[in-house]
């Protein structure tokens, strides 16, 4: 029988993924006094912030200062970051269950959904997740094979992402070489040949999902006309009650009726936002060419329902953001379904029963919803539940931090500790300071690690 929890010692918790979730349930750990802690945060990446330094789009600086109040987390001293540890090759679950009295699961969703129609495999067909990781320098996307040498790039999906990716695809070289944007991405994005983006909803525009604030910004383009259909614009009696006291999605209405009534001014880029249609086939040969929609209404109960009533829009690449989802860790349950990690308000379920000691937060726990803040309140109800648990939680058999360390030394494995992590970001910034940008991001975990093992600033 495991001992239990006592006062000689703080409590010892590891935090798996040190995006939001992860550093905002840490955060929420070291700023209650009524337990001790003493908290690893890993990262299978060498680099800590997930999310923020991969998935925010290069052109929005002013979201990625929250890295700002993060970093104070990491620095805290109840608080290591060990970056490039994956958990379930260089870390187990029996180590953690070995060194840890509580293990707090937040890999966020890093997984897409899929569209299920004909010709989705072509090459030009891909996720905006991907795309995304692409031109934010994530590692494992830096050699994806980008070609914008098309005329047309159909974007499906109507949330923050979808806008995301449509700016981005209509900003010229000059806009997007003044941000991080990924070295290797800006000159293909700067030869880019496309002049018409077409965002497609499979519903109404009283159900989109983008925020006014990115809508606004395809009206302020430099480079881009935005042109919507008027009548798509029309709601029908259960749509405009849906809305009638959100004041946001009337903003949002309001924004669009206000792009359908502008006249061209013939800029070289066109956005094309398109509402009531669903993608039923790609179409190609070799590559994608075409992308075939069918034409919706909505029932009852606000749901598209296909017209069979069909257009082909000529597009070479088509980009999907319909969804994230939750990918499974080894020995952790998994609820294929839902794309979550099984759980009571953050406590893990085995088996419907509560595995005392295993917690989750973000959106491995709830699913992908929300803005980065939103995984805040996420993260502290979990912690809530964690320090209820501590006084009956089974004590670690071997707690020390430095049997953490050692082990991972002895596997070979090259972690990143918050002080090189600090140094590495020291020279993406001092690279970019030269360009005039904000930073030039290291994107080859190789590149990284030969940096953290011979920059003379470590």
């Amino acid at each position: 029988m495991a001992e239990q929890l006592d006062a000689n010692r703080p409590l010892r918790v590891a935090v798996i993924g040190a995006g939001p979730s992860g550093i905002y349930a840490t955060e929420a750990l070291i700023k209650q006094s009524e337990v001790a802690v003493s908290v690893d945060v890993f990262d299978r990446l060498p680099t800590p912030y997930g999310l923020v330094r991969y998935g925010v789009a290069p052109d929005h600086q002013t979201i990625k200062s929250v890295t700002k109040v993060m970093q104070k987390v990491l620095q805290d001293p109840r608080v290591r970051f060990l970056g490039n540890v994956e958990y379930g090759r260089d870390l187990t679950y029996a180590d953690l269950k070995r060194h840890y009295d509580a293990v707090v699961y937040t890999v966020g969703a890093s997984s897409d959904r899929h569209l299920n129609i004909p010709g989705e495999e072509l090459p030009g067909s891909l996720s905006a997740t991907e795309f995304v990781a692409w031109y934010n320098g994530h590692p494992d996307y830096q050699n994806l094979d980008i070609r914008l040498d098309v005329r047309g790039v159909a974007v499906v999906g109507m949330g923050n992402v979808a806008v995301d990716v449509t700016r981005i695809l209509a900003k010229t070289a000059e806009e997007l070489g003044r941000t991080d944007i990924a070295d290797h991405a800006l000159p293909v994005l700067a030869q880019s040949q496309v002049t018409d983006i077409y965002m497609l909803g499979r519903r109404g525009p009283a159900q989109a999902k983008f925020t006014t604030k990115e809508l606004r910004e395809l009206g302020e383009l430099l480079n881009a006309d935005v042109l919507v259909r008027p009548e798509e614009l029309e709601l029908d009696e259960k749509s405009a009650a849906s809305i009638a006291h959100d004041p946001a999605m009337l903003k949002n209405l309001e924004v669009l009726r206000e792009f359908a009534a502008r006249p061209l001014s013939g800029k070289p880029r066109r956005i094309h936002i398109r509402f009531f249609v669903s993608p039923v086939a790609v179409l190609g040969e070799g590559r994608v060419q075409k992308i075939r929609l069918e034409k919706n209404r909505l029932d009852e109960n606000l749901n598209a329902v296909g017209t069979g009533q069909f257009e082909e829009l000529e597009v070479g690449m088509v980009l999907r953001s319909v969804g994230y989802k939750g990918v499974p860790l080894p020995e952790v349950p998994f609820d294929s379904r839902k794309g979550v990690i099984p759980n009571q308000g953050g406590r893990v379920l085995r088996e419907g029963q509560v595995a005392l000691g295993e917690y989750t937060a973000g959106w491995i726990k709830r699913g992908p919803s929300g803005v980065i803040g939103t995984n805040k309140a996420d993260a502290t109800e979990t912690i809530k539940l964690l320090l209820e648990d501590a006084p009956r939680l089974p004590r670690a058999p071997e707690p020390s931090p430095e049997a953490v360390t050692q082990l991972l030394q002895s596997r070979g494995v090259r972690y990143v500790t918050l002080e090189r992590w600090l140094k590495l970001d020291q020279h993406e910034c001092a690279q970019g300071q030269a360009q005039g940008r904000p930073r030039v991001k290291v994107t080859s975990v190789a590149k990284m690690l030969e940096l953290r093992d011979c920059l003379n600033t470590f």
